[in-house]
């Protein structure tokens, strides 16, 4: 990997901010990811995010943490938080912003026991496809202190498949229509796509079950993404 995304934010925060990443999936076209957007305040956060902030208590894993705005409100407020993120740019720049306790680890390597588990930003792309949700689902379940939470944000982008006349042009012999692949490019490079999991509230309580999670929805956005939380 190029690790664009951590490159991105190296330059940002180190001043050198001339443009933006570029992402662009499968099934959709180019469209600019803001750089200044990766490092809001709380103030600047889509309602989801700080709802799932306010929400967050005791000991805190901010997975995927990327420029480590989440984890500095939460420690702010005085939480212990631990973030983690597979970007190794990103880990520098959280560092460097003052994420007391910040690791390069992709989250099925997390042992440590928390209280409560952020995935946020469509948390459920990490899970890549639909078919390795159980498994993502099993291992977080695995770190939860009694009475933890995890709490997760994704969304239906059915919407993407309708036509004009509000038809779907989904195939149904073809994988589940949250399964993206999703290609990041910056400054004329490209990285490697990778596989990226949109998933459904229904689809999502229904694994839930089969590992024995109870699912949650705590609040809808305000185009088809939503909040949950897993206990």
């Amino acid at each position: 990997m190029k690790d664009l995304f951590g490159k991105a934010l190296q330059d940002y925060h180190n001043n050198n901010y001339t443009e933006d990443l570029i992402t662009s999936t499968n099934i959709s076209g180019e469209d600019e990811l803001p750089l200044p957007y990766l490092f809001r305040g709380y103030s600047e956060m889509p309602k989801l995010e700080q709802k799932a902030l306010q929400l967050a208590k005791g000991t805190v894993l901010d997975v995927g943490c990327g420029s480590g705005s989440h984890s500095l409100y939460l420690q702010e407020k005085g939480l212990d938080v631990k973030a983690i993120d597979i970007s190794e740019g990103a880990v520098e720049v959280a560092k460097q912003r003052g994420v007391t306790y910040v690791e390069l680890k992709d989250i099925l390597n997390e042992t440590q026991p928390f209280d409560t588990i952020l995935l946020l930003m469509n948390g459920t792309g990490i899970f890549q496809e639909l078919s390795k949700v159980a498994t993502y689902l099993n291992h977080l379940k695995s770190l939860l202190n009694p009475n933890g939470q995890i709490l997760i944000d994704s969304s239906d982008i059915k919407y993407m498949y309708e036509d004009e006349d509000g038809g779907l042009w989904i195939d149904t012999n073809a994988d589940y229509y949250g399964e993206l692949d999703y290609f990041l490019s910056y400054k004329g490079e490209n990285e490697a796509p990778m596989k990226w999991l949109y998933v459904d509230f229904e689809r999502l309580q229904l694994a839930c079950e089969g590992v024995g999670l109870q699912c949650e929805k705590v609040l809808d956005g305000d185009h088809f993404d939503y909040l949950v939380k897993l206990f």
